[in-house]
C-alpha cells in the first residue's frame, strides 16, 4: 500500500496514535509541549533534564508513557539557530525510518512552533511532507515475506494545531514531491535485467496516462530515422532495444523548460570493460532517466503553470561482437563526429543525441542530469551534484534550487582550457579527455552539442545512490534531482 501523510489540526496532548514523533532544538521542554509533559507523568521533562536527550542532530529516545499516545519518539535537530528546511526534513526522515522500523501502521510527527526556527508554517509543511515520504521509502518487493511479517507503516500525519491551513498547503506540495521522489527510486532500485529501456518507456506511458502528458516512445527504427547515431553506436551491443522518451508537459505559455535525463539501464563499459567489484551498482545509471520520471510524476499531481519537456536517450552499454569499440568514429544527432577512445564514456554519447534533439522546443532552458563521471565522486564526495553550464544566471538559479530542496549543487568552471582536452586528431570531438579534470571536460563534450538555449549539467554519480543507511534512508536509490528539479520548475511558473 502507498505511503501517505496528511495534515490534522489536533494538538499533541490529545491525539492518539501508536507513534508519536516530536522533532526537538536543544534546549529545555518547549511550553506547547507542557500538556502532553503532565498527560505522561513529566516524562519528556524528566529526560531532558537529565540530559539522557540534548537535541543533538539525529539524536532519538523513546518513551513509553501511558495514553493518549502508545510512544513518544524525539528526535534532535541541533542547536537553535541550526534549525532550518533541512533540518526539519530531516527529522522528518528520521522519524519515518524509525516508525516503520518499529513496525506500527501510522504514526504523527509534531514540530513545536518554538523550535521552528525562522522557517514559516508553509515551508514546515512542506519539508516535513518531503522527509516523511523519504524516511518511509523501501523495497522488498522481490523478497519472501519474514515469517512475522511487521505492519508496512502507511500514514503519518503531521500536527498543525496553529497555522494549520498555511501548513496544509504547503504540505500538498511536499507531498507530491515525495511521490515523485518514491517514482524515482522505486524505478532505480530494480535490477537491470528488469528496469530495461522498454520497461522505461512503459514508465513513461503509464505517468503519461495518469496525468495527462504527451508522451512520445521512439523504438530503435524510429531512432535510426531521426538521425541518432550516438545513442544507436551505445545501444547496438545489446540485444536489449534502445528507447527514447519525451514527455511534454503543457502547464502554461512561453518556451518549455526541458529536463534531460541519462537512461543507461545497465552499465558494463561496453568493451572498456569495468572492474567486476561492485558492477551491480551499474543499474543505477539511469538515475538521471528516474529523476525526470519522479519529476514528472510531481509536476503531474501539481499541475504548475509552466511548460515542460522531459528526455529520456536509454540504452544498455554492453560488450559483444556487435559493440562499438575504442578508435571508432560515430555520427550524431547534431552532425558532429565523435572519436570512441573509451566506450565507458557512453553516457554522454547519448545526452548529445538528446541535447540536440531539445534544439525542436526552442527552450527556454534545460537541464541534464546523469550518473556521468566517477571523477565527480572525488571531486564533491557523496554530498554535492557537481554543476556546470553556459549560463551564469541560470547556474544560479539552479544551485538556490537545490539550496531549497536540500539537494545542494556546487559550480565547477568550464574554461575553455578544458575544451582542449577533448579534441580528436581524425573527428571533431573525441568522447573523453583522460583522468585530469574528467567531470569537466565531460561537460565540455555535452556543451559541444548544446546550441541555442541556456543549459545546465548536473553530475549526479555521488548523489544518486548509497551503500550505507544513515538515519534519514536505507541502503540503495535516493532519488535526487526530482525535489531540485521540481523546485526549479515550481519557481518557474512565478516568473
Amino acid at each position: 500500500m502507498p505511503f501517505e501523510s496528511s495534515v490534522v489540526a489536533a494538538a499533541p496532548a490529545a491525539h492518539a496514535t501508536p507513534l508519536l514523533a516530536i522533532a526537538l532544538a536543544r534546549g529545555p521542554l518547549p511550553p506547547s509541549l507542557q500538556p502532553l509533559d503532565d498527560a505522561a507523568g513529566g516524562a519528556i521533562s524528566r529526560l531532558l533534564a537529565a540530559g539522557d536527550f540534548a537535541g543533538r542532530r539525529d539524536e532519538t529516545a523513546v518513551l513509553y508513557p501511558s495514553a493518549p499516545v502508545a510512544r513518544v519518539l524525539l528526535i534532535g535537530m541541533g542547536k537553535p539557530d541550526e534549525v532550518s528546511r533541512t533540518s526539519i526534513r530531516r527529522a522528518a526522515a528520521t522519524a519515518a525510518k524509525r516508525a516503520r522500523g518499529i513496525g506500527v501502521p501510522s504514526a504523527a510527527f509534531y514540530l513545536p512552533p518554538e523550535h521552528r526556527g525562522g522557517v514559516s508554517p508553509r515551508d514546515v509543511g512542506h519539508v516535513v511532507a518531503e522527509g516523511l515520504g523519504f524516511g518511509a521509502w523501501h523495497y522488498a518487493e522481490m523478497k519472501r515475506p519474514p515469517e512475522e511479517p511487521k505492519p508496512e507503516l502507511e500514514r503519518v500525519e503531521l500536527l498543525a494545531p496553529d497555522d494549520t491551513a498555511a501548513v496544509r498547503q504547503g504540505h500538498a506540495v511536499g507531498a507530491a514531491i515525495a511521490a515523485g521522489q518514491a517514482v524515482a527510486r522505486g524505478v532505480q532500485v530494480l535490477p537491470g535485467n528488469v528496469c530495461t529501456p522498454t520497461y522505461l518507456g512503459n514508465v513513461a506511458r503509464e505517468l503519461a496516462d495518469r496525468h495527462g502528458i504527451g508522451v512520445t516512445v521512439l523504438d530503435r527504427a524510429a531512432i535510426i530515422k531521426e538521425g541518432m547515431k550516438a545513442l544507436m553506436a551505445v545501444a547496438q551491443g545489446s540485444v536489449e532495444e534502445p528507447r527514447f522518451i519525451a514527455l511534454e508537459y503543457k502547464g502554461g505559455t512561453g518556451a518549455p523548460v526541458v529536463l534531460v535525463g541519462k537512461g543507461v539501464t545497465f552499465d558494463t563499459g561496453g568493451i572498456s570493460i569495468k572492474p567486476a567489484p561492485n558492477m551491480e551498482d551499474m543499474k543505477y545509471d539511469m538515475s538521471g532517466a528516474a529523476a525526470v520520471l519522479g519529476t514528472f510524476e510531481a509536476i503531474g499531481r501539481l499541475k504548475p503553470k509552466v511548460n515542460v519537456i522531459g528526455l529520456i536517450p536509454s540504452a544498455e552499454n554492453m560488450p559483444s561482437g556487435s559493440a562499438f569499440k575504442p578508435g571508432d568514429v560515430v555520427g550524431s544527432h547534431y552532425g558532429k563526429t565523435i572519436e570512441v577512445v573509451n566506450t565507458d564514456a557512453e553516457g554522454r554519447l547519448i545526452l548529445a543525441d538528446a541535447l540536440s534533439y531539445a534544439r525542436r522546443y526552442q527552450p527556454a532552458c534545460a537541464i541534464d542530469m546523469a550518473t556521468l563521471t566517477g571523477a565527480m565522486v572525488i571531486a564533491l564526495g557523496h554530498t554535492a551534484i557537481g554543476m556546470m553550464g553556459t549560463d551564469d544566471a541560470l547556474l544560479e538559479e539552479v544551485r538556490q534550487a537545490g539550496e531549497r530542496s536540500g539537494e545542494r549543487a556546487w559550480p565547477l568552471p568550464m574554461w575553455d582550457e578544458f575544451r582542449e582536452h577533448n579534441k580528436s586528431d581524425i573527428a571533431d570531438v573525441k568522447n573523453s579527455g583522460g583522468r585530469p579534470a574528467g567531470s569537466i571536460t565531460a561537460g565540455w563534450f555535452l556543451r559541444e552539442f548544446v546550441d541555442g538555449f541556456p543549459w545546465a549539467h548536473l553530475d549526479i554519480a555521488g548523489t544518486a545512490y548509497s551503500d550505507r543507511d544513515d538515519p534519514t534512508r536505507v541502503k540503495g536509490p535516493t532519488g535526487i534531482g526530482v525535489r531540485l528539479c521540481s523546485e526549479f520548475v515550481l519557481a518557474r511558473q512565478a516568473r
